[in-house]
């Protein structure tokens, strides 16, 4: 233990004591600090300044807790590509929660902090790469606007981890509204006792849908409330291309926020089918199913939550397939609204859906760069070259042209706004690959240059051009990896 200039709460650990294990991170032996997000530490009020930077090198290595803190593991269940298992914090642990100057709860979690009661015989460690690459890719798309976990460090840990070879060794500290997913009402559904489910129902909702709490039918006003929250995540992934990999119900986290970045990527060439991660053999997890998943994935929070309904149980199923059922409109108004923001359109009319549909078709059908095509049309470029010059692009561009002219705000704010939903740059997987490949050979300057060039990914600029282009082929990244 150690003194440190914050405290660190564990309102977690008030809970039934079958979702978590206390216990404190292992340590390592040669700590080295690899990066340090000092504008994330000041945005939730986390000061560090009183301590040396071997301290704060022991305190993101778990060689250090803070005094009188109470370090913890959750346990949780989830269905891993539709097959249910228990599972837990296998090489991970919450040091505590912070409180915000705003008063707002979050979660400090170390990543590769050693071996759990949830480890399943892993080494509870993590390697150097992925943990890179959930900083790259977590804090790009906070850059980006949608809602995720925060990096707020990465500490090399001078050991060697062994996979399918042997690795840099690594440990990652990651922030999150809460560490609560879809497969921890699972987890405690599966012990048999309502008051546990109970309990971290209400402990939810005090943290993250206090609106609800004078609701007289609580399981069902938070689910409700999720349907939006997680149709307003998946909305947001595929307004930039993003595919997450792994949409397991232990990766839907219930404070709304993306969570889990092992597999993920960004989709170059538009293609609906696209899929990255290595393990998902049969495209369960592809661009295009994505929302598909997220209703089935909330179908099971609905399985966990009915142990809670008075009344019949028939009548309690039949409302939960309905607000299940729901979820299918609610998405669609929303990426309807989305789609329309990128083609600088604000007011709603019929024919905006085929118009938005007959884009993407001929996107997919030429092949062409989804992130770069919408940033054209936002910038009302020259369009010239042999994609755009095709009858089918020219004509679906009069048809937007007509429809732009339907609107009430003027050219340039139409450009504007397609400008602020449509990034320039986005983390691409051959520029990731590259500053991760670099990272582990002791290089970083790859991994902070792409760090740098994501923080505006809205602005252009000269220096953006080498992540602005499409990788050669010779550079396509066609699949990632879980990096567990």
């Amino acid at each position: 233990m150690t003194d440190c200039s914050f405290q660190l709460e564990s309102t977690y650990s008030d809970l039934p004591p079958v979702l978590f294990s206390q216990l404190s991170p292992t340590p390592v032996s040669q700590p080295k600090l690899v990066i340090f997000n000092e504008k994330l530490a000041e945005e939730i009020g986390l000061n560090l300044s009183g301590m040396s930077m071997k301290d704060r090198t022991g305190l993101f290595a778990g060689n250090l807790v803070p005094e009188g803190t109470e370090p913890f593991a959750q346990a949780y269940a989830g269905h891993q590509f539709g097959n249910f298992t228990v599972l837990g914090d296998g090489r991970a642990i919450v040091l505590g929660e912070h409180l915000t100057s705003s008063g707002k709860r979050i979660d400090l979690q170390l990543k590769g902090s050693g071996r759990t009661p949830y480890s399943r015989g892993g080494d509870g460690r993590a390697a150097l790469g992925p943990m890179l690459r959930e900083y790259i890719i977590s804090e790009s798309m906070h850059a980006l606007g949608i809602p995720t976990t925060r990096s707020l460090a990465v500490v090399s840990t001078g050991e060697t981890v062994y996979r399918e070879t042997e690795l840099p060794g690594a440990i990652l500290t990651r922030i999150a509204g809460s560490h609560i997913r879809v497969g921890t009402f699972e987890f405690a559904s599966l012990q048999g006792d309502k008051a546990i489910t109970q309990a971290l129902l209400n402990y939810l909702i005090d943290r993250h849908f206090p609106e609800i709490k004078e609701k007289e039918n609580q399981p069902f006003a938070l689910l409700e409330a999720v349907i939006h929250q997680q149709a307003e995540l998946i909305t947001h992934w595929m307004r930039v291309g993003f595919i997450h990999g792994v949409m397991n119900t232990d990766n839907m986290a219930l404070s709304g926020e993306t969570i889990d970045y092992g597999p993920c990527a960004f989709m170059d060439t538009f293609a609906p089918d696209t899929v990255f991660s290595s393990i998902d053999h049969k495209g369960r997890y592809a661009y295009a199913n994505q929302p598909y998943i997220a209703q089935w994935n909330l179908a099971r929070l609905a399985e966990s939550l009915l142990p809670l309904i008075e009344g019949k149980k028939e009548e309690a199923i039949a409302m939960a397939e309905d607000l299940l059922n729901s979820f299918e409109q609610v998405y669609k108004k929303k990426w309807l609204s989305m789609m329309r923001s990128k083609l600088g359109l604000l007011l709603a009319e019929k024919e905006d859906e085929k118009l938005i549909t007959d884009l993407l078709d001929w996107m997919h059908g030429s092949q062409s760069d989804y992130t770069n095509t919408f940033r054209d049309l936002s910038n009302s470029a020259l369009f010239t070259g042999e994609l755009y010059a095709s009858e089918n692009f020219q004509n679906w561009h009069s048809r937007w042209q007509m429809r732009l002219e339907k609107e009430e705000q003027d050219r340039e704010s139409s450009n504007a706004q397609m400008g602020s939903v449509n990034p320039s740059v986005i983390p691409r997987n051959h520029k990731v690959e590259e500053a991760l490949q670099a990272g582990e050979q002791g290089d970083f300057k790859p991994f902070h240059d792409l760090i740098n060039a994501m923080k505006e990914p809205y602005e252009g600029g000269e220096h953006l051009l080498p992540y602005q282009a499409p990788p050669e082929p010779g550079e396509k990244v066609l699949q990632t990896f879980c990096g567990t």
